[in-house]
């Protein structure tokens, strides 16, 4: 597991090098048709905490410089109001977007901790989130216009981002907003735990990887605020993917309401972060099924990793599996391969 570990960091450190766009922010994915693509603002965020995560481990400073590198390169593109553009940095339109806010604030708490700077970029994003919330909980103002239109029961992983900014400022209301967001979402989970209004483009059939969003907000919630509610809630959702999980360790890229397979492919990013959020559920019920299901579906996705070879390659996770499956086609995505890298970490850290 440690060799995949530092392959799939390595991975990330060459899709930062050799990003098009070469300003310090993390190439989108290495495409097998076209190379690699321009730096990802909403992926950058989140490896951010990664990053440094294996750099604390390994002992290794380059990686902290390479964190900060990437904190440094957000806060440049940082939109006025405090939130952060969709799409890759060269995407059109540049607008606000919650969703990639959110993902990046974890970056700027993350870089708060370790290095005691980025404050105001972290406020900046976190009050963006806070005062654009209806009332109700959800964010409808500033949607991505890379997906369809229509709610998003995933941005419980933005609420994440407003719990990890609340643990820095505690009496800014953050955790709150957050917090309105989760009840929001829970309004949307059936009683089999599946989920409505949970995909980018297919709410009917959603993807693993938004699923997987969900989910660990649902997670990140409880580690905020144990409630018994929500941690049946994060727990009827996680069984429901269980039981869709194959022999082989693999989840469908694609799921129907009645928790079948809906495609043929996996999406190997929902594969881990799904098992990630399966070894704290696990493990605060001391349910091995779950953690059986973890480590099953961690090892399918190591299986894929090549470990030799092309650069853009080796170490990297594809999209899909088979790698033509419709998510990231043909591409190895740097959200996968931090995704992989925390679920291992934490598949380490258990053993």
């Amino acid at each position: 597991m440690d060799a995949c570990i530092d392959a799939a960091t390595d991975w990330l450190c060459q899709a930062q090098d050799h990003s098009a766009s070469q300003d310090g922010g993390v190439a989108r994915d290495y495409s097998l048709q076209s190379g690699w693509a321009s730096s990802y603002p909403e992926t950058t965020g989140y490896i951010i905490p990664t990053m440094l995560a294996v750099a604390q481990l390994r002992r290794r400073d380059d990686l902290s410089e390479r964190a900060a590198r990437m904190l440094d390169w957000c806060v440049r593109i940082q939109l006025p109001g405090g939130g952060f553009q969709g799409g890759r940095v060269d995407a059109q339109p540049v607008v606000p977007v919650t969703f990639n806010t959110g993902q990046i604030l974890l970056g700027l708490t993350a870089g708060v901790e370790s290095f005691g700077r980025y404050h105001g970029a972290m406020h900046s994003a976190a009050r963006f989130l806070r005062d654009s919330q209806d009332p109700d909980g959800c964010w409808r103002k500033h949607p991505t216009p890379f997906a369809a239109a229509g709610e998003k029961a995933y941005e419980t992983h933005v609420a994440w981002g407003l719990f990890a900014a609340d643990r820095i400022a505690p009496n800014e209301g953050y955790g709150a907003a957050g917090w309105r967001q989760v009840q929001w979402a829970l309004t949307k989970q059936q009683p089999n735990g599946w989920v409505r209004d949970c995909c980018l483009n297919r709410p009917d059939i959603p993807l693993t990887h938004t699923l997987g969003y969900y989910l660990k907000g649902l997670v990140e919630a409880h580690r905020w605020r144990p409630d018994e509610d929500l941690l049946a809630a994060a727990l009827l959702t996680a069984k429901g993917l269980a039981g869709a999980q194959r022999a082989d360790g693999a989840l469908p890229g694609r799921l129907t309401p009645q928790w079948r397979a809906a495609v043929s492919w996996s999406c190997l990013t929902g594969n881990v972060q799904i098992a990630d959020s399966w070894f704290y559920l696990g493990t605060t019920l001391n349910d091995a099924t779950l953690l059986r299901a973890a480590r099953d579906a961690n090892a399918f996705v190591r299986r894929t990793l090549l470990l030799t070879g092309d650069v853009g390659e080796r170490g990297g996770i594809k999209g899909a599996f088979p790698v033509h499956g419709d998510y990231g086609r043909y591409e190895y995505l740097n959200w996968s391969a931090k995704f992989a890298i925390d679920a291992w970490l934490t598949e380490r850290d258990l053993a």
